[in-house]
């Protein structure tokens, strides 16, 4: 099958051939197509820039709590994502994820830690065109961190 182009104002040509399961024929289409790109920036970069230790009272003492401050280049995230792993970065151990709503790119990150140890921890970026991440070596020695 074959027929005029319906739109001819438009640069580029599209020929495209599909087998027909009924007959052994092929059908041909000719024709134009217009589309449009839009480029997007996205997040560049993460970063890891401070971890600080929040100290507890005795009574809230089961967890160790972890500041993460995390900053980014490019657009603006709208969630964030925390892996907490073994110390190799194989073994996932927990994984948090939180909507941001921010206008800038420096964001602070609490986390739990429930028993003393070397964590590998990746801090996911995102928003909805792209995703950045960073990744740290952390010890936590009940109630501090290094």
């Amino acid at each position: 099958m074959t027929g005029a182009p319906s739109n001819s104002d438009s640069s580029a040509t599209v020929e495209s051939m599909e087998d027909n399961p009924d007959g052994g024929c092929h059908i041909y289409r000719n024709g134009y197509y217009r589309t449009g790109i839009s480029v997007v920036e996205g997040i560049l970069e993460v970063n890891i820039i401070q971890m600080t230790n929040i100290q507890m009272t005795e009574s809230q003492a089961e967890n160790s709590l972890v500041d993460f401050v995390v900053t980014c280049q490019g657009s603006l995230p709208t969630d964030v994502c925390t892996v907490v792993s073994d110390p190799t970065c194989q073994e996932s151990k927990s994984v948090v994820c939180d909507p941001v709503v921010t206008d800038e790119c420096l964001l602070t990150i609490r986390r739990a830690f429930e028993e003393p140890g070397t964590y590998c921890i990746n801090i996911t970026l995102g928003d909805d065109t792209s995703q950045a991440f960073a990744s740290a070596l952390i010890s936590v020695n009940g109630g501090e961190s290094s």
